[in-house]
This record gives structure tokens, sequence and C-alpha cells, in this order.
């Protein structure tokens, strides 16, 4: 997690101007992140103790980049649903407009780009060194030669996936997510099935629904 942590926000964040990264999780479990990218200062960055938390004011060509010493760490949950789509344009209009409403629902991030992920996987590969590969169950141009669960009239498929910090808080962005997302040419939504071998927590969509 250190690693990750350390990678994204150095990578991810830091080069962004204008901005700064602030711990807002409750966790028992803090990490050590603005401690260790405060080393890019090259001998020039500074700390500061506020209300017993500490920041460090890393100098970068805008100003200072400024990030929290400890970030706290707390287990979460994953869950997703996929949008199959008459064509591209409109299964992706519908998911971008899924990911717009997930967005405003708190305690629940879209990990990936954008939110929206094309590339589905499943767990396992015909090669030995790969614990994951393509989901060729749901990819158009290979249905003719695989078992598909795509309908015939469906042409493209989307995966949205979401991370939370309760179940609750997932449940209730997957419900708002599929909302938003029943649009002109979307013929299905369902969700990926990886027979238990991916995750403890599963989310069946008719019974969140229903709720």
């Amino acid at each position: 997690m250190i690693k990750e942590l350390c990678g994204r926000i150095g990578q991810c964040v830091m080069p962004v101007p204008t901005t700064a990264c602030y711990d807002n999780t409750k966790g028992e479990q803090k990490i050590r992140i603005g401690g260790r990218l405060r080393y890019f200062g090259d001998g020039y960055q500074g700390s500061k103790l506020i209300m017993e938390r500490r920041f460090w004011r890393i100098p970068v060509m805008d100003g200072e980049f400024l990030i929290e010493d400890k970030f706290s760490i707390t287990e979460g949950l994953s869950g997703n649903f996929m949008v199959l789509g008459a064509d591209l344009e409109k299964t992706l209009h519908a998911c971008e407009m899924a990911i717009k409403v997930i967005r405003k629902t708190p305690g629940v991030i879209t990990p990936f780009p954008g939110g929206i992920v094309r590339s589905g996987s499943k767990v396992g590969s015909r090669y030995h060194f790969l614990r994951a590969a393509t989901n060729t169950a749901y990819c158009p141009s290979i249905r003719g030669v695989v078992e598909s669960n795509l309908p015939a009239d469906v042409n493209c498929c989307y995966e949205v996936v979401l991370l939370g910090l309760s179940r609750k808080e997932v449940e209730n962005a997957m419900v708002k997510g599929i909302q938003a997302a029943c649009r002109e040419g979307v013929r299905e939504i369902t969700a990926g099935n990886y027979g238990g071998q991916l995750g403890q927590h599963k989310f069946y969509l008719r019974r969140i629904l229903s709720q």
C-alpha cells in the first residue's frame, strides 16, 4: 500500500498544478506517505505541525506542494456492473452518465481513468504467467470463436468498477449508476461473475435494485 500510494500521489497528484494532498480517511492504521515523498524536495522541503497533524511543504515550480505526513488506511470492498449496448457511442454515453452520479456518492470512488473499463478481465489465462486475461465472453470481435455472453444486437460492453468503504455505500452508488445508465441504445445491464475467485464480496443487482 505504501508503494502504491507513493507512486500514485507522486506521479499523478503532485505534478498537477495547484494540488495538495490530505488524509480524509478514518482508519486505525496509519502509513507514512508525505514523509517519504518529501525527499523530492532535495533538501529544501519543510514541515509544519497543525493541530497535531504534520504536513510537508515540497518546493515545486508553481510554489509548494503540500502533503500530509501520514495517511490512514482501512479495509474497503469493490463492486461492478457491465453496460451492454448497441454501439460504442451510445454505450459510452450511458456509462459517462453513470459515472457522473456515482462520483457524487459519498464513500465511493471509481478507480480507473474516467471511471469506465474497456478491458474487463476474467480470472486465469492460457498463459501460465498471467493471473488474468481479457474477458472473452464479453468481447464482441471474437464472439464467433468463443462462448459469448453477448446478445446478437450488442456490439459494445463497458464495465464500471466501484470501490467503497461499506457495503451500503457501494450498493447505493451501484443503484444510482445503473439507473443513470438506462438510456437509449443500452440493451442489458449485468455484472461480472468470477465464481468466487475474485474478492469475497458479492452484489446481486436484482436484489439491490428491488430494495
